[in-house]
């Protein structure tokens, strides 16, 4: 009798996991390039209100730090390599954000 207990409660989860899944593929998707230790585009816009997920492609041959004390992420990108980053929703302003291990090198996302 107890086995069928959780039938229910592994249904919500199964659920709950095919929601999130759905809600990050319908996530806007933005592009961030890093090459010769500068973020291209250096201004990157999106939407207010919104979680969206950035896309940061190392083509430096040494590894950077994707990191924003502004929007509170922080994440190695490895030479040659993609990382996905979720941000958000943020309200409308301007986000700074850098590679921790150049600190020259620079970005920041403007939110409408």
């Amino acid at each position: 009798m107890r086995r069928f207990a959780f039938v229910p409660v592994l249904a919500f989860l199964g659920a709950a996991v095919v929601a999130v899944a759905a809600h990050a593929e319908t996530a806007p998707e933005f592009h961030l390039l890093l090459q010769n230790h500068k973020f291209e585009p250096a201004t990157l816009k999106v939407p207010a209100n919104t979680k969206f997920k950035v896309l940061v492609t190392n083509r430096n041959t040494t590894p950077s730090e994707f990191e924003s004390t502004d929007f509170n992420r922080e994440k190695i990108v490895l030479p040659n390599s993609t990382i996905t980053v979720f941000i958000g929703p943020l309200d409308k302003g301007t986000y700074k954000f850098y590679d921790d291990f150049d600190h020259a090198t620079t970005g920041v996302l403007v939110v409408d």
